[in-house]
């Protein structure tokens, strides 16, 4: 559970190994309880046969050897069995009480010493029973009286000189409770802190995350961070959830390093329905935050009736969680940090080090792998298979550290991976363009700092674009999923053209296009409604 709480987020790593640090003393103190028990026990058993050896035998050797009558041996040996009974209890004693000391110090890191005076000082209550059960005894006929006096009045003097640990808090409790330092440098800094992810909901939001009112969003967040470590291979940072008062009622906005990059509604007490027919449903129609299908906010009580009809039906929790993915999966690349490039390569490490020795940092920085991993991300690839993208890197790395040439290596050894998310009927739809416009396309290919562009004038630039907008439209009318192919020189700055306007549709290159899948053309551009200048 420690390890699960770690990998959700609930956790930091100091407090994880301070859980650890417990259950380990927790199994030394029951083993060494354990031990110590059944020695105590053994001792114990031992003196009981030792009792009643010297009672039978006393009995024989009264009656077969004194000639003392039945009567006279049973009286006599009985009270010497159970006295030396009682005497040997003594070391017993001393013994169980030894053992309770090393039992307890097995779970201490001072010496046995200080944690004895410790534990015997801690509370005045104990000192002061045991002082007067020691003088006590004196009340008992027959037994000296003297060193229980001693023993029982150093109890009490050294009761009266304990400072009791309750009395100590009490005194310290309104100091604490007192206005605490707002000023120091600690925590001046943790409110600077910047977090990677924020949801904030508005007020009437809060029953989402209330476990009380069946709120199981935050359960759904932690689950989220493992989905998206499996689908995408970055470790998604903790999302911190807090209220917001000036978000307007039934509002919820999600934040990346601060800036609020998306914001949704989730109105109490409705579900979302998704699909056709709605007109025949109350509620408020609104667009699905992900893909932008038509959707209407309905009363709870009528989703049974929604389903009936056919409609998707979504309750408010999974219309938050779908789009903190989409947005988490939008921005993949902003989200991984240096530290997470470190993680990442350290895990490939324990079990290819090889891959990683021959990669950095002699041939590459972490800054510039994470560039690349960046660059992969930010055109939603998967960078789980390490390995493969390391060794690609490793060997195009002797030749070139441009970070969009290397995307494109460890685009190129991902290719089959890549592709298969468009894959169809066992088939890739894709869009090509003309070689005559892609041999332009080529001549006008210009480098800038943030990677190469095809420096076409706007209205050739227009026109492509146009093109590819039409058989993108023709394609989802047949409800089919294509992608544009083009040249690995140029798929990179056809991506940057195609990005402002057609930011969801995916740009491959030749090489990318492997695999067992079929290749059907859906059209190819040819640029040709406008003249091409340069």
């Amino acid at each position: 559970s420690i390890d699960a709480d770690l990998n959700a987020g609930l956790i930091d790593d100091d407090e994880a190994r301070r859980r650890r640090r417990e259950v380990a003393a927790e199994a030394d103190f029951y083993g060494a309880m354990d031990g110590g028990s059944k020695f105590v026990k053994g001792d114990a058993i031992a003196a009981i046969i030792i009792t009643l050896v010297n009672l039978i035998g006393g009995f024989a050797v009264g009656v077969a050897q004194k000639g003392m009558s039945l009567s006279d041996a049973i009286h006599t040996y009985s009270l010497l069995s159970i006295g030396d009974g009682l005497v040997s209890q003594i070391p017993a004693l001393l013994l169980s009480v030894a053992t309770g000391l090393v039992v307890t110090r097995s779970t201490a890191d001072e010496d046995m010493g200080t944690d004895i005076i410790r534990q015997l000082g801690r509370h005045r209550t104990p000192l002061r029973v045991s002082g007067a059960g020691a003088i006590a005894m004196c009340l008992i006929p027959g037994l000296p009286k003297l060193p229980f006096l001693l023993v029982g009045g150093a109890m009490l003097l050294a009761s009266a000189r304990v400072v009791d640990e309750q009395a100590v808090v009490g005194t310290e409790a309104p100091a604490e409770g007192g206005p605490a330092p707002t000023d120091t440098p600690e925590m001046m800094v943790a409110e600077i802190q910047v977090d990677p992810i924020g949801l904030e909901l508005s007020a009437d939001l809060i029953d989402l995350v209330d476990p009380t009112s069946g709120g199981d969003l935050l359960d759904r967040v932690k689950a989220l961070r493992k989905k998206v470590a499996a689908d995408v291979g970055i470790v998604m940072p903790p999302v911190r959830t807090r209220d917001n008062l000036e978000l307007p009622l039934r509002t919820y906005a999600i934040k990346l390093f601060g800036v609020e990059v998306a914001r949704g509604e989730a109105p109490p007490g409705t579900v979302l329905a998704i699909g056709e027919f709605l007109s025949t449903l109350p509620g408020t129609p609104v667009k699905e935050p992900v893909f932008g299908l038509d959707a209407k906010w309905i009363p709870a009580e009528l989703r049974a009736q929604a389903e009936v009809s056919g409609i998707t039906v979504v309750d408010r929790a999974s219309v938050v969680t779908t789009h903190l993915a989409d947005v988490v999966r939008q921005h993949a690349g902003r989200l991984l940090g240096r530290e997470d490039v470190k993680v990442l390569t350290d895990v490939v490490k324990r079990t290819h080090p090889v891959v990683v020795d021959e990669l950095t940092p002699s041939q590459l920085s972490l800054g510039e792998i994470q560039r690349v991993l960046q660059g992969l991300l930010d055109e939603h690839v998967a960078i789980r298979d390490l390995v493969r993208i390391f060794e690609a890197l490793s060997l195009r790395a002797r030749e070139t550290k441009d970070p969009e040439q290397l995307v494109e290596v460890a685009r190129a050894a991902l290719g089959p991976a890549i592709m298969q998310p468009y894959v169809s009927e066992c088939a890739v739809h894709v869009i090509s363009f003309d070689p005559q416009l892609e041999q332009r396309m080529l001549e006008a290919l210009r480098p800038t700092e943030e990677g190469s562009v095809v420096a076409f004038d706007m209205e050739t630039g227009q026109v492509v674009l146009t093109e590819l907008a039409r058989f993108m439209l023709e394609a989802e009318n047949q409800n089919l999923n294509p992608v544009v192919v083009c040249a690995p020189q140029l798929r990179s700055a056809v991506r940057r053209m195609v990005q402002p306007s057609l930011g969801r549709m995916p740009v491959l290159s030749y090489r990318e296009l492997s695999g067992s899948a079929q290749v059907r053309s859906l059209g190819v551009v040819t640029g040709r409604l406008a003249a091409v200048s340069f």
